[in-house]
């Protein structure tokens, strides 16, 4: 491990690694519920068929990214990509479960041509150093939004999009039962944070670990029917049944039904199929890839973890894991693989080597087998690391010149867009867009480089034909 990995010499051992993958495991083996659970409204594939399709996706891609690259990240379906696949493609367009499967397919194929042709590379190095900067500032605030959600802190209350959810126990509907999980997932944060700050190894894990023990012993003594409701559906599963739905319902099902796009072309017309279709691929494409740029350099600079240059060590690399990955999951019957942003949590736990995909990886693997093992970590344990990570990612805002308004606007928009619109991506467009006229308004676009305009332009392409 020491020759291949290089342990010490990126300054860590094998239990850091170890525990960093653990830790990353926990924060996202939420994924392997979501996702299914979100494909199952589709009424063609079951939830045990995505199940395993995700976890075997994930552990393709995160052993790529750990043997390929030597990087502590992890790959799962994208959030955001399986819900544009589900409600947009599926229910919106009137694609079927297979014939979507082809679209991300072709985007796994035209990333794989692109790494080959050092031509992500070039995409990457396009994006403004403003940009660059904000980015791992956007998804600390974008990743810590979504362990709020997950742990019912920030509700949608209608009006505003956004609220706090309510902790008034002496009017309305608001019972024990509805805050004290928001209150273990609180006082995790807070006593991560002391941890932390005490310089306490695996601060993050054990404030997962610790706050899951809380949340069960609480619950068990004082919400009635909470063993019912939150514990026995976690105790038991058909494990193998969701094996024989996998091969049946999901493998190799972009080959034996996908191509056949028939039905939607009879329903439309050719000239409609051409448009959706090319449109449909051209946001599939431009999501993913920036996605996974975004989430490669915010987690590596939030970690250290940039070379000399200020680039992702060994990008073409992890880019090619992240295309081959995408391939094996259209094939196992799931959305577009991407780098997690919940790869951070890993990372601040000292993840410096590809071993700690590798341990993460095992955990996936265990939990294919073993569903209820991830499903007893409640979601309010996980949600306390993606907040702590978010602050973590904060550090780079000190290293942008806010009196420069042709930097601290892009800068600003990166940040704002990402959790703001749910999409790491997004925000990339917007702070793209606006350097490209800021200095276009300016009087300089001499200094905007040819790839910037035409990326910017495929962005701006993007939302009027696809959003």
């Amino acid at each position: 491990m020491e020759k291949f990995f290089r342990v010490k010499e990126n300054g860590s051992t094998v239990r850091t690694e170890f525990t960093a993958g653990l830790t990353t495991f926990m924060a996202m083996a939420y994924i392997l519920m979501v996702n299914a659970g979100m494909f199952a409204e589709l009424g063609t594939v079951s939830y045990g068929a995505v199940y395993i399709a995700t976890a075997i996706s994930a552990i393709v891609g995160t052993v790529l990214i750990g043997l390929l690259a030597n990087l502590p990240l992890a790959q799962a379906s994208g959030m955001g990509l399986n819900a544009f696949f589900v409600y947009t493609v599926c229910f919106g367009f009137g694609l079927s479960y297979a014939n979507a499967l082809v679209l991300v397919l072709l985007d796994g194929v035209v990333f794989l041509i692109l790494t080959v042709t050092g031509l992500r590379k070039v995409i990457f190095d396009a994006i403004p150093q403003a940009v660059k900067t904000a980015i791992s500032a956007g998804i600390g605030l974008f990743i810590a939004f979504i362990g709020m959600q997950n742990a019912g802190i920030v509700v949608d209350d209608g009006a505003t999009l956004v609220n706090l959810h309510s902790f008034n126990l002496l009017g309305g509907t608001t019972t024990w039962a509805d805050i004290f999980p928001i209150l273990i997932t609180l006082l995790a944060v807070f006593m991560i944070g002391a941890m932390s700050y005490k310089k306490i190894k695996g601060a993050v894990l054990w404030g997962i670990l610790g706050s899951a023990v809380v949340y069960y012993a609480v619950g068990l003594i004082t919400v009635p029917e909470f063993y019912a409701t939150a514990v026995a559906p976690n105790l038991t599963s058909d494990f193998f049944g969701a094996f024989k739905d996998f091969g049946s319902q999901a493998f190799l099902k972009v080959f034996t039904e996908g191509f056949d796009f028939s039905a939607y072309i009879a329903a439309n017309g050719m000239t409609s199929f051409i448009i959706m279709f090319l449109t449909t691929m051209l946001a599939f494409c431009m999501v993913d890839m920036f996605d996974t740029l975004g989430t490669l350099f915010g987690a590596c600079s939030a970690g250290d973890l940039l070379d000399e240059n200020g680039d992702v060590p060994h990008m073409n690399k992890a880019m090619l894991a992240d295309a081959i990955a995408t391939c094996t999951g259209a094939v196992c019957g799931t959305s577009t693989v991407t780098t997690f942003v919940e790869s951070s949590a890993g990372v601040a736990e000292g993840g410096r080597t590809g071993l700690a995909s590798m341990s993460t990886a095992l955990f996936f693997f265990v939990a294919m087998f073993l569903a209820p093992v991830a499903q007893l970590i409640p979601t309010y344990a996980c949600a306390a690391a993606l907040i702590y990570v978010g602050v973590l990612m904060m550090s780079n805002v000190r290293k942008i010149n806010w009196d420069d308004p042709s930097v601290a606007v892009p800068a600003f928009l990166t940040i704002a867009f990402m959790p703001l619109t749910y999409n790491i991506s997004y925000g990339i467009a917007f702070g793209l867009i606006s350097y490209v006229l800021i200095k276009l308004f300016s009087g300089k676009a001499k200094e905007v480089n040819a790839a910037t305009w035409v990326i910017t332009l495929l962005f701006a392409v993007m939302f009027f034909v696809s959003r």
